[in-house]
C-alpha cells in the first residue's frame, strides 16, 4: 500500500524539495534565536541596537546604542518582538541587536 502525499516543501539549506512529513519532523525542535554576535537570546532579555535603524511607518530613527528591554521571541528566529517608548508593536531583526 503506497501513501499518496503530494505536499512538498522547498528546503533552502539543501536546495531540494522534500516531503512535508520529513521537514516537519526535522523542524519539531525549538529554534535557537541568536543576536548579531551569536549570543543566544531568550524572552525577557534586554538588547542594544548596533546600528541606526529607520522605523517604517513611524517616521523615526532608532539610534545605535538604544536599549530595548524585555524582548519576546517570535516564530521566526531572525525576528524579535519588542516595545519602545514611542513605538508600539516594534519588530526588530536579530542581525541588528546585541544582548546587553
Amino acid at each position: 500500500m503506497t501513501q499518496d502525499n503530494d505536499d512538498y516543501i522547498y528546503d533552502e539549506a539543501t536546495g531540494e524539495w522534500r516531503p512535508a512529513s520529513e521537514v516537519s519532523s526535522a523542524a519539531a525542535g525549538p529554534a535557537v534565536v541568536r543576536d548579531a554576535s551569536g549570543t543566544v537570546l531568550a524572552d525577557g532579555d534586554a538588547v542594544v541596537l548596533i546600528k541606526d535603524l529607520k522605523v517604517k511607518g513611524a517616521g523615526q530613527t532608532l539610534k545605535q546604542g538604544t536599549v530595548i528591554k524585555s524582548i519576546r521571541l517570535t516564530d521566526n528566529p531572525e525576528e524579535i518582538d519588542c516595545r519602545h517608548d514611542a513605538i508600539k508593536g516594534l519588530v526588530l531583526r536579530t542581525e541588528f541587536v546585541r544582548k546587553r
